[in-house]
Parts: structure tokens; sequence; C-alpha cells
């Protein structure tokens, strides 16, 4: 005969262990995800127990609680992942154009709805100052209004490439010297 006890008995007799636990470790589990964590590793813990080892109830306690942490980490790390997407799409749609506390930088980049789009002596300044490349980007990204995967596309080179264009635009137009060499007077302002 069998003396294995069933899977709702050594749940039932145990269910407290992962309250308790969940408890003890300021756990908030209004969907009972953790509770769920608890009960599998109940039944792990049940499953792989040796007598030999110590008391059952000491094991109980022990693989709940870690499997507990376990499901911590692995929610804090997935939380910190999107955290980091979430702030690197930010800066992406922002597109770099914003005063950042790092860079100390003291002018704030130029917004592009201050370009006189419709001037085209005010292009041709602008042209002679920069690279072919350079020029591509505000061509494209600030006259033409294109996306970064679009101007890649289109000038058959990577998004990375264009960003460093449009990087070094954006440097050149921080710079108080080369805007006065192009006669621009842009509030920084939005």
């Amino acid at each position: 005969m069998d003396n294995k006890i069933s899977v709702e008995e050594i749940l039932e007799q145990n269910e407290r262990r992962i309250h308790y636990q969940i408890k003890k470790m300021n756990i908030r589990d209004p969907h009972k995800e953790y509770f769920q964590e608890g009960l599998v590793a109940l039944w792990n813990a049940y499953e792989t127990y040796q007598p030999d080892k110590g008391p059952m109830a000491t094991y109980f306690n022990y693989t709940i609680r870690n499997r507990l942490i376990d499901r911590m980490r692995k929610e804090n790390k997935h939380t910190e992942m999107q955290r980091k997407a979430i702030h690197e799409q930010l800066i992406q749609a922002s597109d770099g154009n914003h005063h950042s506390e790092q860079s100390k930088a003291t002018i704030p980049l130029v917004h592009t709805y201050n370009f006189p789009i419709n001037d085209p002596d005010f292009w041709k300044q602008i042209k002679t100052h920069l690279t072919e490349n350079q020029w591509k980007w505000v061509y494209y990204h600030i006259i033409e209004d294109m996306p970064y995967k679009d101007i890649a596309i289109t000038e058959n080179t990577t998004v990375d490439a264009v960003k460093s264009w449009g990087k070094q635009v954006k440097k050149k137009l921080k710079s108080p010297q080369f805007r006065k060499t192009i006669h621009l007077e842009i509030s920084s302002t939005k």
C-alpha cells in the first residue's frame, strides 16, 4: 500500500506556511501570483524531501521562502528592464532634443519650428557650413520631416549613421560661434 499523501492533503495542511512567508516578506499579492508560486514550491519540496536531511517543516519553509525570493528578484529585474526601455523610448522620442542634466548643456537645442522652413536663402547658408551627410539629415529630417528609418533606407545606410549625422548638426547648432557665423538668432525657449 502506498503511504504517499495526496496533493490536496499536503496543500491543505501547509497552506498557512505560504501565507506566513508572504506576510513575513511584506509581499503584496493581490492576484495571488506569489501564493501560486508558493504552492508549486511546497509541492516540489514535498517531492524532493529527504528525511535524513532535517525536519520536513523546516525544508518546506526554506523552499517556499527561497522560491518567493527568486520570484521577487525576477520581477524586480523585469521591472528595471521595462524602466530602462521606457527611458530609452523617451530619449528617442525626444530625439535627444532636450536639456540633459548629465551633459550640463548651457544652450538648449534649437527646436525645428524655429527654423524659417520656407526661406531658401537660409537653407543655402546652412548647407555651406555642413558636411554632405549633415545636410542630408537637415534636409530629410527637418525640412521633409522624415523618420530616421526612412532616411536610412533612402540613403542606403543604418539608422545609427543617420542619428550620428543629426548629433553632429545639433552639436553645431548649440555652438554660439556657429550660430553667429550663420546669423542665426533663435529663441531657445519652446
